[in-house]
């Protein structure tokens, strides 16, 4: 069993964005700038955020973060999406998710330029993406697809079996695991909470991926041997030993699981360094296009 590790591989690229940087600095005078909007004061969010905002000094980028109320229109919030839309001096912005709900996360994605949307979650990236041209990876995929390529996992012709179907996550992860591409040309199975024979799709898989948002949902026995398992959830549950009160869980039972995988990210230290990583990536894309 080898542990995939995001904090090794989260360093790596962020050596080689830090170098893409200097160059745009040094060749025309440009430094990459991320923006994002933070709606409220949500904990994870707050995090996430913050995260965020020290990657992008790290490799020598910008970052800026607009604070609104929680009590904020949705009105509000668009206006505020469509001055960064406007702001030359920022080439790529995220807003923060979850919103409150009476706002529809649905109608701000849209808003978002398209050429500033490093989340990559606006229709025109998806509509890409699923073709593959060129356009912002949604960053968690994004992050898993770079996870992939570093550990030179073999992927053509691997049934790839990924849990969770979500927007953000499972539906992308699926489409891009069976493009005609490194990593891809899996055969997928996109599952979720009401697939029938959840376990004995999962027991099938080369490649699993879990997205479920559920704290050890898979166990050893929804698991081949020789499995690559790739565990996206980050649930805080409660844990007294911890500093902080919780601790942060997978969707896969790492102690039961791990013994008969190939490959296996941890949680914490694996995918979730990836996802901030990949969103810097993407603001350097950014950045670099609006050079042109």
């Amino acid at each position: 069993m080898k542990l995939l590790d995001g904090k090794w591989v989260s360093s790596l690229i962020l050596e080689e964005i830090t170098e893409e940087v200097t160059q745009l600095k040094n060749k025309f005078g440009k430094t990459p700038h991320l923006a994002a909007i933070l709606v409220g004061n949500d904990g994870a969010s707050e995090t996430y955020v913050g995260s965020k905002m020290r990657n992008c000094e790290k490799v020598g980028m910008r970052s800026s973060l607009v604070r609104l109320e929680s009590a904020i229109s949705e009105k509000e919030l668009l206006d505020a999406v469509e001055k960064l839309n406007q702001d030359e001096n920022v080439d790529g912005f995220i807003v923060q998710l979850p919103l409150p709900k009476h706002i529809s996360e649905a109608n701000i994605i849209k808003a978002i330029s398209p050429s500033k949307d490093v989340d990559g979650f606006h229709p025109d990236n998806i509509g890409k993406m699923v073709l593959n041209m060129p356009s912002f990876i949604p960053a968690t995929p994004f992050g898993i697809l770079q996870m992939i390529e570093k550990y030179r996992i073999e992927t053509a012709g691997k049934h790839c079996v990924v849990v969770g179907r979500s927007h953000i996550v499972g539906l992308p992860m699926s489409i891009l695991m069976a493009r005609n591409a490194y990593p891809g040309n899996c055969t997928v199975t996109l599952t979720h909470s009401r697939t029938a024979n959840l376990k004995e799709v999962c027991q099938s898989a080369d490649i699993l991926i879990v997205a479920m948002g559920k704290p050890d949902f898979i166990t050893a026995d929804m698991v081949k041997e020789g499995a690559v398992v790739i565990d996206v959830g980050t649930t805080r549950v409660p844990d007294s030993s911890k500093k902080s009160g919780y601790a942060i869980k997978g969707d896969v039972n790492f102690a039961e699981v791990s013994p008969k995988c190939a490959y296996i990210s941890p949680v914490p230290g694996g995918v979730g360094l990836m996802t901030v990583t990949s969103l810097i990536m993407n603001t350097l894309l950014a950045a670099k296009n609006s050079i042109g």
